[in-house]
């Protein structure tokens, strides 16, 4: 089958906004299957802070790129080996009979895969070591100057993808917000159906206070506390989670268990917002706003049939 031809739907949203119930609803009504499109968790031993799937709670529907990696290995998830690992899990899907449905809340993962990303050469370790040595601060001030549109783009904090687009500069001669920008124009190799959930900025917040709350309740500083007794520290890219670095401030005694958790609860929320920016730039995607005579279901599906010819089944 050519691939423009093959459907991929595609349900996003920011953190809390009902993911993952909604795609377990899709999934049972298309004889779908699902692909993680989130860059956390991919670590094992990494569940409460990253809100994981657990096994039990997948009711017979088929996860991938779900516990893939060792958090604690320094073994790197990037956008290229997401995208590999995830177009083989779509190959899979397909070969199976059913409906790839890609589920997350990482931005750019999902428009790299869903517009086919042509990726640079690999890391150069002579220059990501260099880069490696210097402040955070320093490396953005860099970046101001080599590529000042990534710079809007990136947080200062974000200290892996400021090295990323240092590193492709160098290499490339040429910003990394410039391929961006062309990848941008690319028209997807799938017939897309591309979802993004979209709540009431103040509803999504209190689901992000409760989320958190039932984390710690959950057990979040004693997962975190395990990590950090088998080796786990800040200098490590799973570390850098939201929820991870906070209780490991904490856990380290750099500030009290009521100042992280106030901390995670505002980071989450600029998060939030950041991912929502995100998507309203994105080319084809359909907000699902939450209205009270129909379900998200409902929306859903009827999108689905409009923009993949697709017919709901009653269950697998």
């Amino acid at each position: 089958m050519d691939t423009k031809n093959r459907p991929l739907l595609i349900l996003a949203g920011p953190t809390a906004s009902g993911k993952t119930a909604l795609s377990l609803a899709l999934a049972h009504k298309l004889n779908g299957e699902i692909v993680s499109a989130d860059s956390m968790q991919v670590y094992r031993g990494m569940d409460i802070g990253t809100a994981k799937i657990q096994p039990e709670e997948k009711e017979g529907i088929p996860h991938y790129l779900i516990d893939v990696c060792d958090p604690l290995s320094g073994e790197e998830w990037s956008v290229m080996r997401f995208c590999r690992e995830a177009s083989a899990a779509i190959e899979t899907i397909y070969r199976n009979g059913h409906l790839p449905i890609l589920v997350g809340g990482t931005g750019y993962y999902i428009h790299a895969l869903a517009y086919g990303a042509e990726f640079p050469e690999e890391s150069n370790s002579e220059i990501r070591s260099e880069l490696e040595r210097m402040s955070s601060e320093d490396l953005y001030e860099q970046l101001k100057t080599a590529d000042p549109l990534s710079a809007e783009r990136i947080h200062p904090n974000n200290r892996k993808r400021v090295i990323r687009a240092l590193e492709y500069f160098r290499q490339n001669q040429e910003p990394i917000s410039l391929n961006n920008d062309r990848l941008k124009e690319k028209e997807s190799p799938y017939a897309l159906c591309y979802l993004v959930l979209d709540r009431p900025r103040e509803e999504l917040y209190e689901r992000i206070e409760k989320r958190v709350d039932l984390m710690l309740e959950d057990g979040l500083v004693e997962e975190v506390k395990r990590l950090k007794e088998m080796g786990a520290d800040k200098g490590m890219v799973s570390m850098k989670g939201l929820g991870y670095k906070e209780i490991l401030s904490y856990l380290n005694g750099e500030c009290s268990l009521e100042e992280a958790v106030y901390i995670l609860k505002r980071d989450t929320r600029h998060f939030a917002k950041r991912q929502l920016t995100w998507w309203r730039r994105e080319q084809d995607t359909c907000f699902l706003a939450y209205h009270p005579e129909e379900t998200l279901e409902e929306r859903a599906l009827n999108l689905v049939k409009e923009r993949l010819a697709l017919e709901p089944k009653n269950g697998r």
